[in-house]
């Protein structure tokens, strides 16, 4: 007895030593940040650059007009250069939020400790911005976190690479930059593994910033080319990490049984029609099937119809695109369906319309946000594709996955599945990208992929064709998509 007394004794001033610690620690970086506000109004010599990059690359990850909640804001100048609709900003230095209350009054401001901050509400995007390194308890704020996230919440943090430790001790000992006080400096490995065990997941990570400083020339080329390639890459001085909360798996979004839409591109398909109807399953509360018939040269249109007629049970509609091709087809029918997820068939059913059963759980259960179907794992049937459309399909899927910093097996599976509100946030931002896009895939794919959301690859066996031709033509199709690649890189990785 007196041993177990002895040993909760010894506990109790270890734990009061640990705290006393963490108030030593943190007395220390709020006199050294408000030393550091009044020297430096603005950014430090030789700073600007650096924080103009950082600017930079945020604004490639948050579109404007959210809400925004950044812990560590320190002057508020980040904040402020992403126009949120909401922007708070927290931070422990007096004298910083006093200069970020002059300089941005339409923004609110907090003074708090990151580790005791908490409000009551959620945010689009949590940004914290050369921060956990300085922190005592990176889990700990973490955890405060995860209380004003939601579904579609993103945590963006930047963070220095460890190599760069001794050229930034270096470059504060010769004032180019902000001086610091002992860093944990924690590796993308140890950030992963702490946002895992406070509920999230990494959604992406880049490398980006090779050359901190500006160099006319160079620095362009290091920071937008060279950087995005293996030789260089492990060299960039800022880790960048979005991820989300996966506490929320299981949980459906929205409603419990939400409305599903199944939009339908329609061209020469006649004879495939009826089985649109009769094998499309029921999920949710209903699904709706949205056919969008293309200007066919059969009768397509008319058997549309007939089917409707002849199926009352089935919420159905008709509609015709007004221009050419997949994608304007699929966004006339996305724009127009009633239901709370949205789903794309292609009327050739090389893909089974049963399976699409296993796309609305992968959804619903939030395993992913974007879910795309994959052709390419199991064995197809003989004439379902031809080899060199396999080939440029697994040469494209290596190309686009290192585009959009996630694995995607199949760029080209006409079977694609998201929530209607994530569809509407995409088409929001679609003027970044622009009307490129005749297929519909890729205009959805580098959306979801400029809105952070997760991607999720989802097999399916490919079915041979009972009826028509497929209207992909490999030689001039082929050549659009290697031009769209090049497209992309220039708006997604050299930028």
């Amino acid at each position: 007895m007196n041993d177990v007394n002895g040993r909760a004794a010894t506990s109790g001033v270890e734990m009061a030593q640990s705290d006393n610690a963490a108030q030593r620690y943190q007395g220390e970086r709020i006199a050294h940040w408000n030393g550091v506000g009044q020297k430096f109004e603005g950014n430090s010599p030789g700073g600007k650059f650096y924080q103009n990059q950082l600017v930079h690359y945020y604004k490639l990850l948050v579109p404007p007009g959210l809400r925004l909640l950044e812990i560590g804001c320190g002057h508020g100048d980040l904040l402020a250069a992403l126009q949120p609709s909401v922007g708070v900003g927290v931070d422990f230095s007096v004298a910083m939020l006093k200069q970020a209350s002059e300089r941005h009054p339409r923004l609110r401001f907090i003074q708090c400790d990151a580790h005791e901050f908490s409000l009551n509400e959620t945010f689009d995007i949590i940004i914290l911005s050369d921060l956990i390194n300085d922190l005592w308890d990176v889990q700990i704020v973490f955890e405060r976190l995860a209380r004003m996230a939601g579904p579609q919440t993103r945590v963006i943090l930047n963070t220095y690479n460890r190599i760069w430790q001794i050229p930034l001790g270096v470059a504060q000992r010769l004032g180019l930059s902000k001086p610091t006080l002992e860093q944990n400096w924690l590796t993308v490995d140890d950030i992963a593994n702490l946002l895992q065990l406070t509920g999230f997941e990494v959604i992406k990570h880049t490398e980006e910033i090779l050359v901190p400083f500006y160099v006319p020339l160079l620095s362009k080329i290091s920071n937008r080319v060279l950087v995005r390639f293996s030789p260089f890459s492990w060299l960039g001085l800022s880790n960048f990490i979005v991820a989300r909360l996966t506490a929320l798996l299981g949980q459906r979004r929205g409603v419990d049984a939400p409305l599903v839409s199944v939009v339908v591109p329609a061209r020469n398909e006649a004879g495939n029609i009826e089985g649109v109807f009769t094998r499309t399953p029921e999920m949710g509360c209903g699904t709706e099937l949205v056919f969008v018939e293309g200007h066919s040269w059969d009768n397509t249109y008319d058997v549309i119809e007939q089917a409707m007629a002849r199926h009352p049970e089935r919420k159905c509609r008709l509609l015709t695109q007004m221009g050419r091709g997949k994608g304007d087809a699929v966004r006339c029918g996305f724009d127009n369906a009633s239901g709370e997820i949205l789903m794309i068939l292609d009327a050739d059913l090389t893909v089974p319309p049963e399976n699409l059963t296993r796309f609305y759980e992968a959804l619903v259960s939030g395993r992913g946000e974007f879910i795309n179907g994959v052709r390419l794992v199991y064995p197809m049937e003989g004439r379902a594709m031809r080899v060199l459309n396999m080939v440029g399909n697994k040469f494209f899927s290596l190309a686009f996955s290192w585009l959009l910093g996630q694995p995607i097996k199949d760029t080209l599976c006409g079977t694609k599945v998201l929530w209607k509100r994530d569809y509407e946030l995409i088409a929001s931002n679609r003027a970044y990208f622009g009307d490129f896009d005749p297929f519909g895939d890729f205009d959805l794919l580098f959306g979801a992929s400029k809105a952070n959301l997760r991607m999720v690859d989802l097999p399916i066996r490919y079915r041979d064709r009972t009826y028509g031709d497929t209207n992909i033509q490999r030689w001039q199709h082929g050549w659009l998509l290697l031009k769209m690649v090049a497209f992309a890189a220039g708006r997604i990785k050299f930028v």
